[in-house]
């Protein structure tokens, strides 16, 4: 455990004396860096958002009820997981080619190359982790607390609500966190949905991948700093929640 925290302190390390050697000589352009984590920021924020809210019924049924193709559902909700996120965005880009893509975009505007085709992209990669955090939420807590309300008169509805929900907030909470970090990250998917256009669908992965492009390898450092900055605090926070918890 020691050699591993060393080996990433390691290259931390490299990554802050090669970033304080490069930006003496090439100053960043921080226009382009404000404008990724911004936009960083509100995507990563919606998608988790969604994804979260679009899991917490799918992960209910899952983790209380028996039906005939619950395993077969189970196992299609992990895809997003396992599957290669270019492969997810070369799916959802051939999905907008076909004539039922082209009638959500009419309805819902352009994802092709748009900003939010990233919050699509990443909503698709994140969905399959919320799914399955929130079911292990659900699954810790006893149904005897649901059954007990049911006996002192409330309904299904009002023991998700005043029952379930509460007791799983803390999971909720987590959750959302997890999901945002990984949403922030994601880059497969948001390039061949979205593009890599600079200032327009520009993202801290998709900057890094064309700063290192253009040999602007200063820029790219800043990018990866920001990011590996993001990622580090949502993590410790994610622990700090989990320790009030025990």
């Amino acid at each position: 455990t020691a050699l591993l925290a060393l080996a990433f302190l390691a290259l931390v390390g490299g990554l802050v004396s090669e970033l304080v050697a490069y930006s003496a000589v090439q100053p960043p352009d921080m226009a382009e860096v404000l404008f990724a984590v911004r936009l960083s920021l509100t995507t990563a924020t919606a998608s988790s958002v969604l994804a979260t809210l679009a899991a917490i019924p799918v992960a209910y049924l899952l983790s209380r009820y028996r039906f005939p193709g619950k395993a077969l559902l189970d196992t299609l909700l992990d895809l997003p997981i396992v599957l290669s996120p270019i492969a997810l965005g070369a799916l959802l880009l051939i999905f907008f080619r076909t004539p039922p893509g082209r009638v959500v975009e009419s309805l819902l505007g352009p994802f092709v190359f748009e900003v939010r085709g990233i919050v699509l992209a990443q909503l698709v990669v994140v969905i399959g982790l919320a799914i399955r955090l929130l079911k292990a939420t659900f699954d810790g807590i006893d149904p005897e607390y649901e059954h007990l309300a049911r006996t002192l008169g409330y309904d299904r509805v009002r023991v998700f609500q005043k029952v379930l929900l509460p007791m799983a907030a803390p999971g909720l909470v987590a959750t959302l966190m997890l999901v945002w970090g990984r949403a922030i990250g994601e880059f497969g998917a948001t390039v061949m949905l979205a593009g890599a256009t600079t200032m327009k669908t520009e993202t801290l992965p998709v900057a890094i991948h064309l700063n290192f492009e253009a040999a602007d390898i200063t820029s790219a450092m800043i990018f990866i700093a920001v990011l590996l900055a993001i990622s580090f605090g949502v993590l410790l926070a994610v622990r700090r929640l989990h320790g009030r918890t025990l």
